[in-house]
C-alpha cells in the first residue's frame, strides 16, 4: 500500500513539474492564437512570413480567414503538442527509439529501425513530402493521430475532414488518404498507444534522420519547425562526404 502510494506522488510531482516548465511557452502560444484571431493581425503577420520565405520547397504557413485559433480545442491541441516534445525520448545523438509502427499494404506490425538499411540514412517523416534523395537515403513516411480532427480542432484547409481515430482501422482508412498525398513513399501508421508519435515528439508534424541506429537530424516542431531545406541540406552535405570518400578511395 505504502509503495503505491509512493508511486503516485512520485508521478503527482513529475506531472505537477512537466507543468511548471511547459507553462510559459504555452501562454506565450494562447497569447499569439488569440491575437492572431484578429484578422488584420493574421493577415499582417503571415504577410511578412511569405515575405521571409527563403525556398518554395518548405510548406508554406497559411491559415484561411474562417479559422479559428483560439478556442478550447485548439488550446488542448497545442498543450499536447508541447508536453510530447518535452518528454520525447528522441534526441539528436542519441540512440532511435525503435517503436511499434503497422504497415499500410498488409498491416503486418513492425518497428521503426527495421526500415533501415545498413549505413543508409533513413527519413522518418511524421508529415507529408515528395521522397528526394531516394540514392543516397530511404524514406518512410508515419502517419500519427490527426492534428487537426474533424471533432476537435478543425481546419476547414485541411484537404480532408477525417475525424479522431477510435481504432486501428480508422487510422489505416484515413492512412490510405495520406498515401494518395505521397506516391512512391512508403508509408506506415503509428499504433493506437501512440508510441512512435510520443517517442518522437511528433504532433504536429516532425522530420528526422536515422543513421546506425542513431538520430542524426531533429526537425523542429511541426507546422512552422518543419523545414524540408534543412533536411535537404543535411542530405546534400552526406552527399558531399560520400562523394569526398569515394574519391579518395579511387586514388589510392
Amino acid at each position: 500500500m505504502s509503495t503505491s502510494v509512493g508511486v503516485q506522488t512520485c508521478e503527482s510531482i513529475k506531472n505537477a513539474m512537466v507543468c511548471l516548465a511547459l507553462l510559459p511557452r504555452f501562454l506565450m502560444a494562447a497569447v499569439m492564437f488569440w491575437l492572431l484571431d484578429f484578422l488584420c493581425i493574421r493577415k499582417r503577420v503571415f504577410f511578412r512570413m511569405k515575405e521571409q520565405e527563403d525556398d518554395a520547397i518548405d510548406p508554406p504557413l497559411c491559415i484561411s480567414d474562417s479559422n479559428r485559433l483560439f478556442s478550447l480545442e485548439s488550446l488542448k491541441a497545442v498543450w499536447h503538442g508541447h508536453k510530447l516534445d518535452f518528454l520525447k525520448a528522441a534526441h539528436l545523438g542519441h540512440g532511435a527509439p525503435n517503436t511499434e509502427v503497422v504497415q499500410l499494404e498488409d498491416q503486418r506490425r513492425s518497428r521503426i529501425l527495421d526500415y533501415a538499411k545498413d549505413k543508409r540514412p533513413l527519413i522518418l517523416n511524421f508529415g507529408s513530402f515528395v521522397q528526394q534523395n531516394a540514392d543516397i537515403a530511404d524514406s518512410v513516411v508515419v502517419y500519427i493521430e490527426e492534428a487537426h480532427p474533424s471533432d476537435g480542432w478543425m481546419s476547414t484547409d485541411a484537404p480532408y475532414q477525417i475525424p479522431k481515430h477510435r481504432c486501428l482501422e480508422d487510422r489505416l482508412n484515413a492512412a490510405q488518404l495520406m498515401h494518395l498525398e505521397v506516391p512512391g513513399c512508403l508509408v506506415v501508421v503509428d499504433s493506437m498507444e501512440n508510441s512512435s508519435n510520443a517517442a518522437y515528439g511528433a504532433y504536429f508534424d516532425r522530420l528526422y534522420i536515422l543513421q546506425e541506429g542513431k538520430i542524426v537530424y531533429q526537425g523542429g516542431r511541426g507546422p512552422e519547425g518543419y523545414r524540408i531545406t534543412e533536411l535537404r541540406d543535411w542530405l546534400d552535405q552526406y552527399r558531399k562526404r560520400l562523394e569526398k570518400s569515394n574519391n579518395l578511395v579511387i586514388h589510392v
